[in-house]
């Protein structure tokens, strides 16, 4: 199943392209990538979904396994589709060259791109999809306007249509802007799990832009707990020095 899911991604293509960018507010991801099984879910979501045209080159299976508290056999029969080697680095099957014949454009390697957009961007992002007969690929985003990537999680969450308001620009002239996206034909999840899923990949990219940052927050504990001993061992001495001046 989970390979199915990746030949289809290969197939339909989630390419990222420049576009016009939206200016809607954007939503809180609440990225924690203190959660193991957020980040175990969210690189099973990424390998079926995106894998096969997004690459996360600067990722390795080894240092994923560790991290999230996978074993090295678990990471082989689930989440490698395009490698049969552990100390191999996330590379999609597809190259370069054909991605320009078919799509016009790579798709973004995604190593670091919860670092140069921001997890609330990619939270908002994958939320903002709506049809939108007018574009190549069916849909629109809110977030990134006439984006070229197509909706490869619409099994999940379902086709959103805009709901239109009438507002008046600072020239005095009608026009209609979208005021929020409905759901007009439902997915497998509900709108609640489609969320979930959502954060759990949007965690798991967080991890994939700065993968020490783990190492960091389980270091940090024990740093702070010597510095507060530290604290009283110092103010302890500094009492011994002082008492007889005072």
């Amino acid at each position: 199943m989970k390979r199915t899911l990746a030949t289809l991604c290969l197939l339909f293509g989630a390419v990222g392209a420049w576009g016009a960018e939206g200016t809607i507010p954007l939503e809180k991801a609440h990225s924690s990538i203190d959660d193991p099984a957020s980040l175990q879910r969210g690189a099973r979501i990424f390998v079926n979904y995106c894998l096969s045209c997004h690459a996360a080159s600067y990722m390795r299976y080894n240092r994923m396994a560790k991290d999230l508290h996978l074993t090295e056999e678990m990471v082989q029969d689930n989440l490698m589709f395009t490698t049969d080697k552990i100390v191999d680095t996330m590379q999609v099957a597809m190259r370069s060259t054909d991605a320009l014949k078919w799509f016009g454009v790579a798709p973004p390697d995604l190593s670091v791109i919860a670092r140069a957009r921001g997890t609330d961007w990619l939270y908002s992002f994958l939320l903002g999809f709506y049809a939108d007969p007018a574009r190549p690929n069916g849909v629109n985003n809110l977030v990134f306007k006439d984006t070229a990537m197509p909706h490869v999680l619409v099994g999940l969450q379902g086709i959103q249509q805009p709901v239109y308001r009438t507002e008046q620009d600072q020239f005095g002239e009608q026009k209609k802007v979208i005021e929020r996206l409905e759901l007009m034909s439902s997915g497998q999840l509900t709108e609640a799990d489609y969320r979930r899923t959502v954060r759990d990949l949007v965690n798991f990219l967080h991890y994939v832009g700065e993968p020490a940052k783990l190492q960091r927050l389980a270091l940090g504990k024990w740093v702070l707990l010597y510095l507060f001993v530290l604290l009283l061992v110092a103010y302890r001495l500094k009492a011994e020095y002082w008492k007889d001046v005072h």
